[in-house]
């Protein structure tokens, strides 16, 4: 993940004078977080055969037409959307949550097990800095990569062609093409 800021949540003229105000661009953020939310929430109640009615939540919450043979399996979960780029014949399974403000690339072809979670957005390991600022990354998964059940895609992370992630891992780095990535592993990095 990018440790550089990438949004000041406050404003720091009024947070130095004691009030915790939101600064402009997490104002806007938060806004389209509660956008997306809501035309999620739509779409993850309509009749699984209501296909006219999920094209046209799905072209709101995207912002853009969607791409030729796109399949997507509600419930999806998505707090910007309109930083989700989807390739041709992508197709993503139920329970799916893309936390994209920082923007995902899915390209052609790409197969996406249930419950996976790709995540763009966090914040400073730093307690100080915690609160402060968000940081973050894109997250781009070339051509024809399958992504198992429960698997967690973090900030930054690039996705070979060709790849298989597997179930449930946790992938915190760049994954070469034509590979296969397993397991979660969970280490101390530091202490402070």
């Amino acid at each position: 993940m990018a440790s550089d800021p990438l949004m000041l949540i406050h404003d720091p003229e009024l947070l130095a004078r004691g009030e915790r105000v939101l600064g402009a661009e997490f104002r806007a953020m938060h806004e389209r977080v509660l956008e997306a939310t809501a035309l999620t929430s739509r779409l993850n109640v309509l009749p699984f055969d209501d296909e006219a009615g999920k094209t046209a939540l799905l072209e709101q919450i995207l912002g853009r037409p969607l791409p030729a043979g796109l399949t997507i399996y509600p419930p999806f979960y998505t707090d910007h959307g309109l930083n989700l780029d989807l390739g041709e014949r992508v197709f993503i399974n139920q329970g799916c949550t893309f936390l994209d403000y920082a923007g995902i690339r899915l390209g052609r072809g790409v197969m996406i097990g249930p419950k996976a979670t790709f995540i763009t957005m966090g914040h400073p390991v730093d307690p100080q800095e915690r609160r402060e600022f968000l940081t973050g990354a894109p997250i781009d998964i070339a051509e024809n990569v399958w992504i198992g059940a429960g698997a967690m895609i973090l900030p930054g992370v690039s996705i070979g062609q060709d790849a298989v992630i597997a179930a449930g891992a946790v992938v915190a780095e760049d994954v070469p093409a034509s590979s296969l990535v397993t397991g979660a592993k969970g280490t101390v990095q530091r202490t402070w």
